[in-house]
């Protein structure tokens, strides 16, 4: 008997393309305890998002290791479509495998992704991510309709596929006076996300159609439909609708709309069995919107009052009006004072507090402001003549030779009011705003009623039975016709998130989830939403040992069969590592004799700095998941070069392609710096440019790109890295500074670490983590500075770090003064930590520099605050503690200072412009500050 796990160990498996995925064997492989990342094998992120997510489910990941068809059933599937499943099952076993028990950091799907590229209609287009999972679904269930009752295909009921995707609803119908209903199956159920805000408003609007409030009543209804669950999956997959067609353009288009969705969400509410308690809450709800929605605008009416196009609350215009009626009268019109004041020995100077008369024709001495603002006719002297600006002379006489000028009031006042008419209109707006004050506050706290009475309607314990927790989010980021795709995906073992891009799988967090999936505020948003039963601890059981029923991890969780095939794939990675160090050693060595001949020494491999580690394509693939932007540049501008190439050879093909990728460096280096954008950060040459850094700098640092090895794709390719190679041997010595070369390559890189210090710190800020985000905030001001004193745009905006410093500051002696007044030994120590690693270095580090009021106002409330502690009662141990640091923070120059080293952050450019984006429009968004 022949099983599918031994065809398929029989079948010779194309070896994962570790060698060709990064410059550094280190990168190869996997870290202990990490799960993999699945390598984009040309516009397939989709399969990676929708597989990590199915992966992580341990109860699916069991069904596809163990699956196996007899040899009886094997015999009997003879239709295309049933082979092509078996395949394809095979296919993700092993796949799924390497997952399990592989030492790579990122496995390869290409065996997997071409039987499911067949079924679609081009292998090019990138595939919508409902379509593929659809499709999967189906191949998966037809698989396991097979192995489950390979005698009666019609019966699913035994299908492990069904059993943990699909469920049912009843959709219910008036007609003739009669409830018409009928039982419908689902998988992945679809949802509008247009005209709603969170997850429960659009299962409400997908549950109800039309006019539904008489299908339970005595009313007669003319149409409407109500769909109830009677049976829910025990993974319940949500297909967010973000995508409509725009008729008049004639092409589909994303809906960036924001819509939330909770990490548990309860069912109950949708379940048919509780449909007459939904429907009474359903009433209510309707009642309560209602009545809220009067009460909103008889607030609105009293917060935006007036009949013209501009609106004011209407207790600030009654207190406005009563200001204006009890301003001192004044029997001096406005309209009274002489035009020509001179001319009556008046001061002539809207801004003198003292004047004198004229004493010449010619010159009017008078005692001025230091800086006046003539109008477009010049101004006036003393004897009426016309003087221009230029010409006035300012002369400061003793107060004694002045006289005060008229008395004008200051604000607009009644020219008489009698005390009978001031007390009647004082007594009634006095009265009529403390009636809006009360009503006011009244409707505020009516709305804050009704609105705690719709939150808590369905939160009551008899419908918080069925609770679904959130098990992964696949996000979109881009427009209806192109995107990349990625998975969240919940670690129920670790109790966290991970973030599935491609071949990269980093630890994340509930708030960077948010940030990616609500939408609203970027291009990216959540797609689809994967959750399980909680109440249901079999979904996420790992495999335990049947006799000892300890878990089984690794490789231990896998079929003999494929355990084997896994470690002859970690023996390939063993050779593979083995062959990328004799091929670079022997590069070395031919480098060397090359150099030694030419006497001109060159390293072998381009030492760009901004050049990150990139992957190296396969022969004719390009991944460009893995280039670095400025990787992707050049294969752009030699792809331009082409026909130059053909017809004119290599050289002139390089200096066609340096050209198209100078000058889209350049024009981008012109664009305008925008809060949420900044050029800089997209290559290091538009840094060079901005800063006009020297053009032997700028062609070296552009011609090394041309010559990095990751270039070696193509033939076409492979001759222009050559030929940049050359070129960049002919350099001498005397035609270019390398010290200066690489100073300017060190400036950037310490900007693009300026900007993750501020990012990191803006984002531990925003997540509540003060501590931390000062450390990056300090770090950031003190690089920044450096960078500052050799060019204004050779760093960053000093002024938005300098607030957030400020800010993080202030709450963190808020907490630490917070700790030590409660004088518990513990609450104290934390506190004199505070002080010792974070605030006192970030002061001192203030004061050394060119300090701003602003930083001064905040060190002298830090100063204020711990010395109003010095004469309250308090325990000698704690006044000694305070004793201990309160002179280094009224002293700030006495010892060296010291900063906590971050962490290391992210700050590749391309990770940095998306996290830029997302931080100032979430700024903007708070109206936390405006940058400038």
């Amino acid at each position: 008997m022949v099983s599918a796990e031994e065809n398929a160990a029989c079948v010779k498996r194309k070896r994962c393309e570790g060698s060709g995925e990064s410059c550094s064997p280190a990168d190869w492989i996997r870290q202990e305890d990490c799960p993999v990342g699945i390598r984009n094998v040309g516009n397939t992120c989709w399969f990676s998002a929708v597989i990590q997510s199915l992966f992580h489910l341990p109860v699916f990941r069991r069904l596809v290791l163990n699956y196996c068809l007899s040899e009886r059933v094997l015999e009997k599937c003879k239709s295309h479509s049933e082979k092509r499943n078996i395949a394809f099952m095979q296919e993700l076993r092993c796949l799924f495998a390497l997952m399990v028990g592989s030492n790579r950091r990122f496995v390869d799907p290409s065996a997997a992704v071409e039987l499911l590229r067949d079924a679609f209609r081009t292998s090019e287009a990138q595939q919508d991510v409902s379509e593929f999972t659809h499709k999967l679904l189906d191949w998966l269930e037809d698989a396991f309709q097979l192995a489950a009752n390979g005698n009666n295909p019609e019966d699913k009921q035994n299908n492990p596929m069904v059993q943990l995707f699909y469920g049912t609803f009843v959709a219910e119908r008036l007609h003739e006076g009669k409830i018409m209903s009928n039982i419908e199956q689902f998988g992945q159920y679809p949802l509008q996300v247009n005209g709603f805000d969170d997850l429960d408003e659009c299962l409400e609007g997908a549950m109800v159609e039309g006019e539904i409030e008489s299908l339970h009543s005595e009313q007669t209804m003319s149409s409407g439909q109500e769909r109830w669950f009677s049976k829910l999956p025990p993974v319940l997959t949500f297909e967010l609708s973000r995508f409509e067609f725009n008729q008049s353009l004639g092409r589909p288009e994303k809906i960036h709309k924001k819509l939330e969705f909770p990490q548990v969400i309860y069912m109950d509410r949708y379940l048919h069995k509780n449909v007459d308690q939904t429907h009474g809450r359903r009433g209510e709800v309707k009642r309560l919107k209602d009545q809220l929605t009067v009460l909103q605008q008889k607030l609105e009416g009293y917060k935006n009052y007036g009949s013209g196009p501009t609106k004011y609350p209407l207790a600030d215009m009654l207190q406005y009006v009563l200001e204006y009626a009890t301003t001192k009268p004044t029997n001096v019109s406005p309209a009274s004072v002489p035009v020509n004041p001179a001319a009556h020995t008046e001061p002539n100077c809207a801004y003198c507090l003292f004047s004198l008369p004229c004493l010449s024709s010619s010159k009017c001495l008078i005692s001025c402001c230091s800086q006046t603002e003539p109008d477009d006719a010049g101004s006036s002297d003393g004897s009426g003549c016309p003087q221009t600006a230029t010409q006035r002379t300012h002369i400061h006489k003793p107060f004694t030779q002045c006289r005060p000028p008229i008395e004008v009031p200051l604000q607009p006042a009644p020219h008489s009011v009698t005390e009978e008419e001031l007390y009647f209109v004082r007594s009634c707006l006095q009265r009529w705003r403390a009636e809006v004050e009360s009503t006011t506050n009244e409707l505020k706290a009516s709305i804050d009623k009704v609105s705690q009475a719709l939150e808590g309607m369905y939160s009551d314990n008899s419908l918080c039975q069925v609770p679904y927790r959130l098990h992964a989010v696949l996000v979109h980021e881009g427009q209806a016709s192109a995107g990349h795709y990625w998975a969240y995906i919940y670690d129920h073992a670790n109790k966290r998130w991970l973030k599935y891009n491609d071949v990269m799988v980093t630890e994340s967090t509930w708030e960077e989830l948010v940030r990616d999936s609500y939408g609203g505020m970027t291009n990216a948003s959540a797609y689809c939403l994967m959750y399980i039963n909680d109440k249901l601890p079999y979904l996420i059981a790992e495999d335990t040992d049947d006799e000892t029923g300890q878990a089984l991890k690794g490789m231990d969780s896998l079929p003999s069969i494929l355990r084997s095939y896994v470690r002859e794939d970690n023996r390939w990675l063993q050779q593979e590592l083995r062959e990328w160090e004799e091929q670079y050693c022997q590069a070395q060595r031919e480098e060397a004799q090359v150099q030694t001949h030419t006497e001109k020494p060159i390293p072998e491999e381009p030492q760009n700095p901004e050049q990150e580690p990139t992957p190296e394509p396969v022969q004719g693939q390009t991944n460009e998941m893995m280039l670095t932007p400025a990787m992707q540049g050049v294969i752009f501008a030699i792809a331009k070069a082409r026909q130059v190439f053909d017809k004119e050879g290599p050289e002139a093909g390089l200096i066609k392609a340096f050209h198209e990728e100078y000058s889209r460096l350049y024009e981008l280096s012109q664009e305008e710096t925008t809060p949420q954008q900044d050029p800089r950060l997209q290559h290091v040459l538009v840094y060079f440019f901005q800063n006009q850094a020297p053009n032997p700098v700028i062609e070296r640092t552009l011609l090394e790109q041309f010559a990095d090895r990751n270039l070696s794709f193509d033939d076409r390719a492979i001759s222009i890295m050559r030929e940049a190679r050359s070129k960049i041997r002919l350099i001498k010595p005397e035609d270019m500074d390398m010290d200066e070369y690489l100073q300017w390559h060190d400036d950037y890189s310490m900007f693009k670490t300026v900007f993750a210090y501020l990012l990191t710190g803006l984002e531990q800020y925003q997540n509540g983590k003060i501590r931390e985000a000062l450390n990056y905030l300090a770090h950031a001001h003190q690089d920044n500075s450096v960078l500052l004193r050799k060019g204004e745009k050779k760093g960053v905006d000093q002024s938005l770090i300098a607030l957030y410093r400020r800010k993080c500051l202030k709450e963190l002696n808020e907490k630490a003064a917070t700790l030590f007044k409660s004088q518990d030994e513990n609450d104290v120590a934390d506190a004199v930590t505070i002080m010792n690693e974070c605030i006192i270095p970030c002061m001192h580090l203030m004061v050394r520099g060119s300090i701003s009021q602003e930083d001064l106002d905040i060190i002298e409330l830090i100063r204020s605050c711990w010395c109003s502690y010095l004469g309250q009662d308090m325990d000698d141990s704690v006044q000694e503690k305070l004793s201990d640091f309160l002179p280094r923070v009224l002293d700030c120059s006495a010892e060296m200072v010291v900063l906590k080293e971050p962490p290391k952050v992210r700050n590749s450019p391309h990770d940095l412009c998306s996290r830029l984006t997302a931080v100032m429009e979430s700024i903007h968004s708070t109206s936390v500050v405006t940058v400038k």
